[in-house]
């Protein structure tokens, strides 16, 4: 329940500041992190390793 809330306070400072453009910076940034986080230990990894 309390991830619900941050999301939903996070959308509600989006939409009082304007701050739209944000919403793409994190949504890569969240997207990176899974990348990492499900990718940890496989094949994958020396390939993801060359992007950075």
């Amino acid at each position: 329940m309390a991830k619900l809330s941050i999301i939903a306070e996070y959308v509600s400072f989006l939409r009082n500041h304007k701050k739209w453009w944000l919403l793409p910076i994190v949504i890569v940034l969240l997207l990176l992190g899974a990348l990492i986080v499900l990718t940890q230990g496989s094949a994958l990894a020396p390939f993801i390793y060359t992007l950075f």
